[in-house]
């Protein structure tokens, strides 16, 4: 099948649709993952195991809710006709419970700032199922690849210069009140009351809102389609017929459940990595941004090379080596604590330098953690243009919709695996070890898809 037509649009199109990441990616960054996360987990209340558990639950919910509703909202899409009307509705959802965020005072009821995040969450999810839709129109079959990684790597620096600004300015230590350059934080932020973290919310939804223009001003959208209510019913029924025309297109449907798989590993580790790390060796804000600013710089390099590998030996090559890197790097954070790493078959000195990773077993961690770094973004990247090579452009938005489905479908299972294990065994390393398992089990099943994912299984190839 010949999935993508060659489309016809300006360089300031394309550059406006690569923009939407780099204004979505700060809420991943320093909401979920570096800052706000382990605020939550570290400082917001006295329990960490809790906590952390907690955060894994509301990762969980999130998923549940978009596993079922990003097909669905994804072939309704391909009925009325244009998304950025859709990506609106949702991005009015997700600045405003972003800026809620900064009611999490330490202490206060943790239902609240959950039910914010997962509001946040699903309208980011929802946002980038049409937001990727849209590329098929946008980008040849020789050259998706390579912007999808270009775009994610916008994105991955989009969210390190939040990340950095948030670490220099606004972070401090709750000790010394002071930011790693030495000042007081910046608007009068009291780190002791958490504002340092807290304000990511708001900095993320001011930052989404500025930078998400350049796409709604530049890009151009799908036309008219179906009125609202007739694109609803056919949309359902579209869907329906699509997840059962799945059993005619064997490939397709290998590259969903696989990717479902490996992408549970990939999310857990988004998730709980920075909070693992947080509740591990106790870091501060101002620490765990520094590690996020360090696996940011090192992803977009890793982006940047992965468009040239995509471009030259294929998207599904390039998921392939992340996944693996990501495997290893997975095994040695969970085999990390002080004083050990591959579980303790190597020894490491116990004592305290001072300063930033003061031990042995942090500097260990973070090595691990530029793995992390180089191979997370190309596995996204590099699958959303494994399924661009593969889809038309009229059933785009419901295979994103699905695609969407496969890397939430059973999400919940990575963060349930972790949260019941960490319950079971008391030990947040052990849940960690969950992750191997998704991982390696999405890469074997992914070596026997065939690429693009609409050739035939007979005719598969690397």
């Amino acid at each position: 099948m010949a999935a993508m037509e060659q489309p016809q649009v300006s360089r300031r199109g394309v550059w406006g649709w690569m923009f939407f990441d780099w204004a979505a990616q700060p809420f991943f960054t320093v909401v979920t993952t570096f800052i706000f996360g382990p605020y939550f987990v570290s400082r917001m209340t006295d329990d960490p195991i809790s906590a952390q558990a907690t955060w894994s639950n509301i990762a969980t919910i999130s998923s549940v809710i978009i596993a079922i509703l990003a097909p669905i909202l994804g072939s309704i899409a391909d009925e009325s006709g244009p998304r950025k009307p859709w990506i609106a509705f949702f991005a009015a959802i997700k600045i405003i419970s972003l800026c809620l965020l900064w009611t999490a005072v330490p202490g206060s009821a943790v239902i609240y700032p959950a039910i914010f995040v997962i509001l946040a969450s699903i309208s980011a999810e929802f946002s980038i199922v049409f937001n990727d839709s849209m590329m098929t129109r946008l980008v040849n079959r020789d050259n998706v690849g390579r912007v999808s990684n270009i775009a994610w790597g916008l994105g991955y620096l989009g969210g390190m210069i939040v990340l950095i600004s948030v670490v220099l300015f606004l972070a401090a230590s709750p000790e010394t009140g002071r930011t790693v350059l030495g000042i007081t934080p910046l608007f009068g932020l009291d780190p002791a009351a958490g504002e340092d973290a807290r304000i990511t919310g708001p900095i993320s939804a001011l930052w989404y809102l500025v930078f998400i223009l350049p796409m709604f001003l530049f890009t151009p959208d799908m036309g008219a389609g179906k009125p609202l209510v007739a694109a609803v019913r056919s949309g359902l029924r579209e869907i329906g017929q699509t997840i059962v025309g799945l059993k005619d297109r064997p490939g397709i449907l290998r590259f969903l459940v696989s990717r479902m798989i490996y992408q549970d590993g990939v999310n857990g580790l988004l998730i709980l990595g920075g909070v693992f790390a947080a509740a591990m060796f106790g870091w501060s804000t101002m620490e765990i941004g520094i590690y996020g600013i360090i696996l940011n710089v090192v992803a977009i390099v890793g982006c940047l090379a992965a468009g040239s590998v995509d471009r030259r030996l294929g998207s599904k090559i390039t998921v392939l080596i992340s996944l693996f890197l990501l495997l290893v790097a997975t095994f040695g954070i969970v085999s990390t604590g002080p004083g050990f790493t591959l579980f303790g078959l190597v020894g490491l000195p116990m004592a305290d330098s001072g300063g930033i990773f003061g031990t042995a077993a942090e500097k260990v961690y973070i090595l691990y953690g530029l793995l992390v770094g180089i191979a997370f973004g190309p596995v996204q990247a590099s699958s959303r243009s494994y399924l661009a090579r593969s889809v038309s452009v009229e059933e785009a938005g419901r295979y994103f919709g699905l695609y969407s489905l496969s890397g939430r479908a059973t999400s919940f299972m990575a963060t349930l695996s972790f949260s019941l294990i960490t319950y079971w065994t008391g030990s947040a390393r052990a849940g960690m070890a969950s992750l191997v398992v998704f991982l390696a089990v999405g890469l074997v099943m992914l070596l026997r898809t065939p690429y693009p994912a609409s050739a035939p299984l007979a005719k598969r190839t690397a």
